[in-house]
């Protein structure tokens, strides 16, 4: 672990969140954009097109274990992590360009595997970026407190992407128009994505590099040793279930809309609404979380974050302005659901390496972002299922009515699905126990050791 429980130099914080530009990018436009490509751009059903978006993501939950497995057995003068970051990040932005920029092939299942080939590269690329990335806190500070300052950053700089690349994604693709818009909008997503690898790369070569041996024994063994460790079992829980929360409401955002606010412009206001919160209060969140713990933190940020998805609910009888207000408050509240598990997770296989002597932070970072994928994956799987419960017609670039039903459909998927998916995913975080004495007496431990 870092010799230091001290603070990090603040030229590695930002260095450290700069990659949340990659995360933020790629994790946010295919689950806003990717969707509505889909069903009304090349015409694919709702049920079909929810399996092409959730099949890559699908492949990620087996791959990311595996690359944490290999990120902890990378010997590098850089560390085990970093040299991922360039060579997976650079590959992320190239097939992530390509996903958006199908030629018209004269058949719809020939442009739905164009799509499907070109995100299963993508998917794979990032699963070599972002594991060794989550992986990096818990070997680069040992302080419970310096990881939450670390995770403000990298949420604030988050929160900061994310708004960018949703809020300016669909003003590309309706500047330029039909297929010609996805694809500049696919290619300067690219080029966003490449700014966030390249900086996370070069900022954080003053990072510690972790001492802490790679865990022994097959990766079946590392996986099973993970899984005996109670609190991150809970903890990965409640995030995954969040993650399908809000993987709803993204795929939701253009269809509300167009739709039910007939105003194709409000996905970019709706996107500021979520977003912008975040980026006032993450610091705030993360000093609530120093007062009351992380937990607690946590516990608050998940309520605001469903009294906000539940108000939204009205969305098809309320004046848009409420719609714009019930986003706002979960943006409020999903800054807060962002600072606190991921500052979280680094505590657990901090306290796994300190308490053994052996480093499975590429393991434990597997195991997380695999649910995570999983989580965010289904997000846009279940809302097509809901979609395509409630009659929703699809086309082929041209405007369709839209059933009453269908409008109904888009509304509870967007709002009452996630609200109650967020106060389930509270069950398994009322049973977590970790907290900044368990996690100082673990490296008191690994020291005495």
């Amino acid at each position: 672990m870092a010799d230091s429980p001290g603070a990090l130099p603040r030229s590695v914080r930002i260095g450290y969140g700069s990659g949340s530009v990659a995360t933020g990018a790629f994790g946010t436009v295919p689950g806003l954009m990717l969707l509505p490509y889909l069903t009304d751009e090349l015409g694919i059903a709702a049920l079909w097109a929810g399996l092409i978006v959730f099949l890559p993501k699908a492949w990620d939950v087996v791959l990311n274990p595996i690359a944490g497995r290999i990120s902890d057995r990378t010997v590098d003068p850089a560390g085990p992590r970093r040299p991922w970051l360039l060579r997976a990040g650079i590959m992320l932005a190239g097939a992530f360009a390509l996903i958006f920029a199908a030629p018209d092939l004269g058949s719809q299942g020939l442009e739905a595997a164009w799509v499907l080939v070109f995100f299963v590269l993508a998917a794979s690329a990032y699963a070599f970026f972002q594991v060794p990335y989550v992986a990096m806190p818990a070997e680069i500070t040992s302080s419970y407190h310096e990881r939450t300052r670390l995770m403000t950053a990298r949420v604030a700089i988050l929160a900061f992407t994310i708004m960018l690349a949703g809020a300016t994604a669909p003003v590309i693709r309706d500047a330029v128009g039909g297929r010609a818009g996805y694809r500049v909008m696919g290619l300067v997503m690219a080029l966003i994505i490449a700014v966030g690898v390249v900086s996370a790369y070069l900022g954080t070569r003053r990072a510690p590099i972790g001492a802490v041996e790679a865990g022994a024994g097959s990766l079946r063994d590392q996986l099973r040793i993970v899984a005996t460790a109670r609190d991150f079992r809970l903890l990965l829980s409640t995030f995954m279930l969040q993650g399908l929360a809000i993987g709803c409401m993204l795929a939701g955002v253009d269809y509300l809309a167009r739709e039910v606010l007939e105003n194709q412009g409000a996905s970019t206001l709706l996107f500021v609404c979520f977003v912008g919160p975040a980026l006032l209060l993450t610091p705030v969140w993360a000093a609530f979380g120093e007062r009351v713990g992380k937990k607690q933190g946590y516990v608050v940020a998940s309520l605001i974050l469903a009294a906000g998805a539940a108000l939204a609910a009205f969305a098809q009888v309320a004046p848009a302005a409420v719609v714009f207000a019930a986003t706002a408050l979960v943006g409020v509240g999903y800054a807060g659901c962002q600072v606190f598990p991921m500052a979280m997770l680094p505590d657990a296989a901090a306290t796994d390496a300190a308490r053994t002597g052996e480093n499975r932070a590429g393991v434990y970072t597997g195991v997380w972002t695999a649910g995570e994928t999983l989580g965010l994956a289904l997000g846009p799987g279940v809302f097509a299922v809901v979609l395509a419960a409630g009659g929703y017609v699809s086309s082929e670039g041209g405007d369709v009515a839209q059933p009453e039903s269908a409008l109904t459909a888009i509304t509870l998927g967007f709002s009452v699905l996630p609200a109650v998916l967020i106060v389930l995913s509270l069950w398994w975080l009322s049973r977590y126990t970790l907290d900044a004495d368990e996690v100082a007496a673990a490296v008191r431990s690994g020291v005495a050791a």
